[in-house]
């Protein structure tokens, strides 16, 4: 491991086995938000998204663990959360899908198990992935309205929520 060195973003100090992986990311790395012997935090400049996935997926010991997305005022925060065995580190790297259009590009392709976590974040908050290889709907029924999001901040339940679709009858109400 290296010594530490510090961002010239933020001046947080970047240490151990975390601090070389951000380093590592070098211009792609906007700001450094936390570095510690364990847990890293940084933001990423959403248009190299897919080049930052792609390079940390290379990396020895990375596993892709999840994605979680967060609606922010200026859009939709992607939260990309990579485990580094067996160092037993997790490094988190942010990208602002930004309103009024909310697409980042889709790291599916390069990642393959983005693929499910990037549609479900499309059905539930509305992020828009650019080159996915299948946006069809994953969580929310086919007959759910289209922009209609459930996990953002602005949906209402009672307004917002469309109507259930009817009840089929049951198998033996339907014998002659």
């Amino acid at each position: 491991m290296s010594g530490v060195v510090a961002d010239s973003q933020t001046h947080v100090p970047l240490k151990g086995f975390v601090g070389e992986i951000l380093s590592s990311l070098g211009d792609a790395v906007v700001v450094v938000e936390q570095c510690d012997e364990r847990r890293g935090m940084a933001r990423i400049d959403p248009a190299r998204t897919v080049e930052v996935a792609a390079k940390v997926f290379k990396m020895d010991g990375a596993r892709f663990v999840t994605a979680t997305g967060i609606d922010v005022r200026d859009g939709i925060d992607v939260l990309y959360h990579w485990a580094f065995e067996p160092a037993g580190v997790v490094v988190t790297l942010k990208a602002l899908a930004a309103g009024p259009d909310i697409t980042l590009d889709s790291i599916a392709n390069d990642v393959p198990a983005a693929n499910w976590i990037e549609r479900e974040m499309h059905d539930l908050l509305g992020a828009n992935f650019s080159n996915h290889p299948d946006m069809r709907r994953l969580i929310l029924d086919d007959s759910w309205p289209e922009g209609v999001y459930p996990l953002r901040r602005d949906f209402d339940q009672v307004t917002d929520r469309p109507p259930l679709p009817p009840v089929p009858p049951a198998p033996e109400e339907s014998l002659p």
